[in-house]
């Protein structure tokens, strides 16, 4: 067992971020649905949604998820206040594997009352600094291609595109993701 990430961290005055446990994953999962409803609610029905959620982001997901000894979850908080969340992933938890010895930024997510606070920022650097703590060869994810402000966001983090791959939310419709990758 391999354990990367620190279990709390302030990063500023206002951000602070915890590792998720299994006590957490009530508030996680609504977290999950809540940034995720965010930000595709936009070509997505509300019962398209929920099919979604209640499948990827249900109790069992989630503790499954947590249990996983290749992966590690994290909450962000404002002021005490839920304010976002990252997962990470190496070896066989990974979601593709395309890059040898890969570190994966699989999800991170911020609620949009939260947006410009640094949060996102915390949250991306908390994930560096696990993936140049390990000894990785890359660090990757993937972002919807239509997220130009999170492109541009990487890309300042020195995040090249390498591919891309297709983003199911319901079978009647797919999004495509650009993978971003990293050497470290």
């Amino acid at each position: 067992m391999r354990i990367l990430g620190e279990a709390q961290e302030r990063t500023s005055s206002v951000v602070t971020i915890v590792r998720a446990k299994e006590e957490d994953i009530p508030a996680l999962s609504k977290l999950c649905a809540d940034t995720f409803r965010e930000t595709f609610s936009h070509d997505n029905t509300e019962e398209e949604l929920q099919a979604f959620f209640d499948e990827t982001y249900n109790h069992n997901i989630l503790k499954s998820e947590l249990g996983d000894s290749e992966s590690e979850t994290y909450l962000a908080y404002v002021e005490d206040e839920l304010a976002g969340y990252l997962k990470v992933n190496w070896g066989d938890a990974q979601t593709e594997r395309e890059l040898v010895n890969a570190f994966e930024v699989q999800r991170l997510y911020v609620l949009k009352d939260y947006h410009g606070q640094g949060v996102g920022k915390a949250l991306f650097e908390k994930a560096l600094r696990i993936a140049e703590s390990g000894d990785f060869d890359w660090a990757w994810l993937g972002v919807w291609e239509k997220n130009y402000k999170a492109q541009h966001f990487y890309k300042c983090y020195g995040f090249e595109k390498f591919g891309e791959h297709q983003f199911i939310v319901t079978p009647e419709k797919a999004d495509i993701d650009w993978l971003l990758k990293k050497s470290l």
